[in-house]
C-alpha cells in the first residue's frame, strides 16, 4: 500500500517507518522538525531508519498548513494514512497551550479534510491514555467515562477522536483511533522518564520521587506498539450493526470509527521500574522520596481486550527485556562521546511520567 505517515522522524513514526519499509510498503512521511526536543535525534532516527529499510521520502513542512496539506495528499494519493504527529508533552502544554492548538487541533483537521478530498481506506491515529483523564477505574475500559481530562493535550487528544467520528459519520471516512499507554524503548524522546532517569543514574544525579515511589504506570514496549499498527493496517472498521443510540458503545459507532487501548496490561510500580533500569545499567540511583504531588495520576492500566479479539494481539515484551533492549540503546546513543547527554538530553524533570 501506500501510506502516508505523520511524524515519521518522531519515536513511534520512526519505528513504525521501518517496519512498514521491511514489508515492502510504500511509504510518504512527514515532519515538521519542531524544537520541542533537539531535532538531532529526529535526524539520527532518519538516519537509522534509511540504514536499517532503505530510503524513502521525507516531506518537512507544518501540517497546521493547509494548502500544503492538500498539496501531500493531492501528489501522494495514499491509500492509508497513519497520523502520529502531534505535539506531545503533558506538562509542556501548561506553559504552551497554542502549539496544541495549532499542531493537533489545526493539523489534524487539514488531515481529515485531505482524507475527505481524497478518499483513503483507512485514517489510523494516534490518541493518548492521558483521555481518561480524573477516571481511577483500573484497568482503563474503552467504555470508561473521558469527559474530563486533566491537561490541555489530553483534552486536544480527546477533540481527535471526536473530529474523526464526525468525519467518519458524515464522509464515511473509516477512522481507528488508537490510545498509547506510556511508550518506551531505544530512540525514545527525551522528555519521557526512561532517558530522563537513566540520565540521572549515570551522572549521579538525585531522583525525586513523588509518591514515596508508590506511582503505577502501564508501560508499553515500541515493538509492541507497531506491531499493533501493523495488524490494523488492513482492517479498517465498519459501522457497528448492534450500535445503539440508547445505550451506545463508546468504542464503536454506527459510522466507520473504531478506538483501541494499546497497552502493557501490566503496571508497573515506579520503585520496581527503576531497579530495573539499575540492574540493566549496573549502577544505584540516588533516591529522594517526597509526598504525593498535587495532580499526579496514581495508577494507569489499559484494558486491551478488544484489541486482542479483533487482531489477536496483545503487547508481549516484559520491562525486563525492554529495558534491557533501550539501555542498549541508550549506552550507545549518548555515551559513545559522555559529552553528548549533557547536549542532547532534556532538563531533567525528576517526577513520574504522567499518561501520555
Amino acid at each position: 500500500m501506500k501510506i502516508l505517515l505523520t511524524g515519521a522522524a518522531g519515536f513511534i513514526g520512526a519505528h513504525c517507518a521501518l517496519r512498514l519499509l521491511r514489508e515492502g510498503h510504500r511509504v510518504i512521511g512527514v515532519d515538521n522538525f519542531n524544537d520541542y526536543y533537539d531535532p538531532t535525534l529526529k535526524e539520527a532516527r532518519l538516519d537509522w531508519v534509511r540504514q536499517e529499510a532503505g530510503d524513502f521520502p521525507l516531506l518537512r513542512l507544518d501540517l497546521a498548513d493547509a494548502e500544503a496539506v492538500t498539496s501531500v495528499f493531492e501528489d501522494s494519493r495514499p491509500d492509508v494514512v497513519i497520523h502520529l504527529a502531534a505535539q506531545a508533552g503533558v506538562r509542556y502544554s501548561l506553559s504552551n497551550p497554542r502549539a496544541y492548538a495549532s499542531s493537533n487541533i489545526d493539523a489534524f483537521l487539514n488531515i481529515l479534510e485531505g482524507c475527505r478530498a481524497y478518499p483513503v481506506q483507512h485514517l489510523l491515529y494516534a490518541s493518548s491514555s492521558s483521555v481518561y483523564g480524573a477516571n481511577q477505574r483500573t484497568p482503563y475500559s474503552l467504555r470508561d467515562n473521558v469527559d474530563h481530562p486533566l491537561s490541555l493535550y489530553a483534552a486536544t487528544k480527546k477533540a481527535n477522536e471526536l473530529m474523526a467520528h464526525t468525519y467518519s459519520h458524515l464522509f464515511g471516512i473509516p477512522c481507528t483511533g488508537l490510545r498509547f499507554f506510556t511508550v518506551y524503548g531505544p530512540w525514545g524522546r527525551p522528555d519521557m522518564s526512561p532517558i530522563q532517569f537513566a540520565q540521572a543514574i549515570v551522572t549521579g544525579e538525585p531522583l525525586q520521587l513523588f509518591n514515596h515511589g508508590q506511582h503505577q504506570r502501564d508501560f508499553t514496549y515500541i515493538d509492541d506498539i507497531v506491531e499493533s499498527l501493523a495488524r490494523l493496517l488492513d482492517k479498517a472498521p465498519l459501522p457497528n450493526p448492534d450500535w445503539d443510540r440508547e445505550h451506545p458503545d463508546p468504542a464503536t459507532s454506527m459510522a466507520p470509527w473504531r478506538l483501541y487501548n494499546i497497552g502493557g496490561q501490566s503496571p508497573v510500580e515506579l520503585r520496581d521500574y527503576l531497579a530495573v533500569l539499575e540492574k540493566h545499567l549496573g549502577q544505584r540511583a540516588r533516591i529522594e522520596l517526597l509526598p504525593l504531588q498535587a495532580g499526579d495520576v496514581l495508577a494507569t492500566c489499559a484494558d486491551v481486550s478488544d484489541l486482542q479479539r479483533d487482531i489477536g494481539f496483545h503487547p508481549r515484551i516484559s520491562l525486563d527485556e525492554g529495558i534491557a533492549r533501550f539501555v542498549a540503546w541508550f549506552r550507545d546513543y549518548y555515551h559513545r562521546d559522555p559529552s553528548a547527554a549533557q547536549q542532547e538530553v532534556l532538563p531533567m524533570q525528576m517526577t513520574f511520567p504522567l499518561p501520555s
